[in-house]
């Protein structure tokens, strides 16, 4: 429903996503899909956004096999990874193994996000309960009674106004929706910050993912066909030091961790060429408010360890719309409803947090701080020697803790 006056758009729907990410765009079309009046606010023009995460996990091409549209998903341009393998000085070894998942795809599938957004919203738009606004920048929450009811948003045609029986922050962890809500975010810090760059790929390189831990240097890059996605992890705050390096030094560190990179290092012209990422890993204590919850980045700033964020933004999703989806359709929500959203994903999301953080306490600071080549730890040569264990960092990577699964209905079907 809606109307407009001189000033500002008025209108009213069952449901107001701030975010159009993977966490909105996924719970707008599981909530649309099973026939509650949906509207996804996405403040910019397009998804066209470099150095976001890109990797699709087994546990989220499982919800798009149960909601039927693998077939189409897989046909879009996408590489697909089996393996993990690493590199401690000038051991190797696969990590983890997915070809023995028990999921219809044994495998991490590569795909710019702006392309899975692309998909989501595609399909999305086939349900008459879905509308989504781009450009729509939110502002302000609308309450009433102790109550959130909407949205007050900016778009290049003037103000607004969103009034919604619930509305849903997924706008990430710089989160507008969180801190106008006045909800408590605790910090569990990292010691790690990642500068992401492209470097262009040669048909002779490899073509598997792979992280390099030697000499006080961790490099990742991730196969994206005719580029490597690279990642350089730093210690925390260190990025302002590296810079006083200058950039034909920051060049030769990568080509003494990944040599067979050559002359492709002089691809990086500029610093404008290197994106940093401030890494944080935090948590609401309370997930939402009466009228309003957070869910994804916006309730829990994930590490990039593992590639795990997009995935569980995406279990929020499928939880939340279960969850959810019966009591907005009967206008009958209720706080308790809410909670258990918080209940149902918290526990995932604290065991995930916790590895994390010890893989970058433990793991990560210790190898930046080496000052020789580093000795593979044991758990390494056990991956090898052993590869039945490669299936285990496989699960925890490729479908988590309590993978969630699509009970929505379909009420177009």
């Amino acid at each position: 429903m809606i109307a407009a006056d001189a000033a500002t758009e008025h209108v009213e729907t069952g449901c107001c996503i701030v975010g159009g990410g993977p966490a909105g765009m996924m719970l707008g079309y599981l909530l649309a899909r099973a026939g509650v009046d949906v509207m996804v606010l996405e403040k910019h023009a397009d998804f066209l956004r470099d150095f976001r995460g890109d990797t699709v996990h087994p546990s989220t091409l499982e919800v798009i096999y149960e909601l039927g549209l693998l077939d189409d998903f897989l046909q879009r341009p996408h590489q697909e990874v089996q393996e993990l393998h690493g590199f401690v000085g000038k051991f190797e070894t696969i990590v983890a193994d997915f070809r023995f998942l028990p999921t219809q795809c044994k495998f991490i599938a590569l795909m710019p996000q702006w392309d899975f957004l692309n998909f989501l919203a595609e399909h999305a738009r086939g349900f008459p309960t879905f509308h989504l606004r781009m450009q729509a920048d939110a502002k302000e929450l609308i309450e009433a009674d102790d109550r959130v009811v909407g949205i007050r948003a900016q778009t290049p045609a003037g103000s607004l106004e969103v009034r919604a029986g619930l509305t849903v922050g997924c706008d990430g962890r710089h989160s507008i929706i969180r801190q106008r809500a006045g909800l408590t975010v605790r910090e569990y810090g990292s010691a790690i910050d990642v500068l992401w760059m492209r470097i262009s790929r040669h048909a002779d390189d490899p073509f598997v993912p792979l992280g390099r831990f030697n000499n006080g240097q961790i490099f990742v890059m991730l196969y994206r066909d005719q580029y490597w996605q690279c990642a350089y992890v730093i210690p925390k705050g260190g990025y302002d030091e590296i810079r006083q390096r200058g950039l034909e030094a920051f060049r030769q560190q990568i080509l003494e961790i990944s040599p067979f990179l050559g002359e492709r290092v002089n691809e990086l012209r500029s610093w404008d060429d290197i994106r940093l990422l401030t890494v944080k890993v935090d948590r609401l204590e309370r997930w939402y408010r009466p009228g309003l919850l957070c869910i994804g980045d916006a309730a829990h700033a994930m590490s990039p360890i593992g590639g795990v964020g997009i995935n569980m933004a995406i279990q929020d999703a499928v939880a939340a719309a279960n969850l959810l989806a019966q009591p907005l359709r009967e206008k009958a929500l209720k706080n308790i409803d809410l909670h258990r959203v918080q209940r149902r994903r918290e526990f995932p999301t604290w065991v995930t947090q916790r590895a994390q953080v010890f893989v970058q306490d433990r793991v990560m600071s210790r190898a930046l701080s080496a000052q020789q080549a580093l000795k593979p730890p044991r758990i390494v040569r056990w991956l090898r020697r052993w590869p039945r264990l490669r299936r285990i960092p496989a699960r925890l990577v490729g479908l988590g803790v309590r993978p969630e699964h699509v009970h929505t209905p379909d009420a177009f079907a």
